[in-house]
């Protein structure tokens, strides 16, 4: 069983940056398509940005130019690195696999609140 543990959010001020980390308890785990998602209160969990196995990216149009994935397969971690953040931004941010995330690997998240 596959445990993915994110890290690295907090409160910032809009125009602020965070860098968020998605490690993985197996290793290899993240040579896989991975993606980081998030979910604002009230709305669903929604992708924000995705890698594949050749690190190929995409980003939703609403973070493009402003988010940037990445990993390290030594480190089995996915990144996350948020600049020019925005009060919209602000929501509970996770990792799964991409395209299809699995159920059992959602982890508790970590908390992104950007202030106005």
């Amino acid at each position: 069983q596959v445990q993915l543990v994110e890290s690295g959010g907090g409160l910032v001020q809009a125009g602020g940056s965070l860098r968020l980390s998605c490690a993985a308890s197996r290793s290899g785990f993240t040579i896989y398509a991975m993606g980081w998602y998030r979910q604002a209160p009230g709305k669903q969990r929604e992708l924000v940005a995705s890698i594949t196995s050749g690190g190929s990216t995409w980003y939703a149009d609403s973070v493009k130019g402003r988010f940037t994935i990445s990993r390290d397969n030594a480190k089995n971690t996915v990144y996350l690195q948020m600049n020019s953040l925005k009060p919209e931004d602000t929501a509970v941010y996770y990792c799964n696999k991409w395209p299809v995330p699995r159920g059992n690997y959602w982890g508790q998240g970590t908390q992104v609140t950007v202030s106005s």
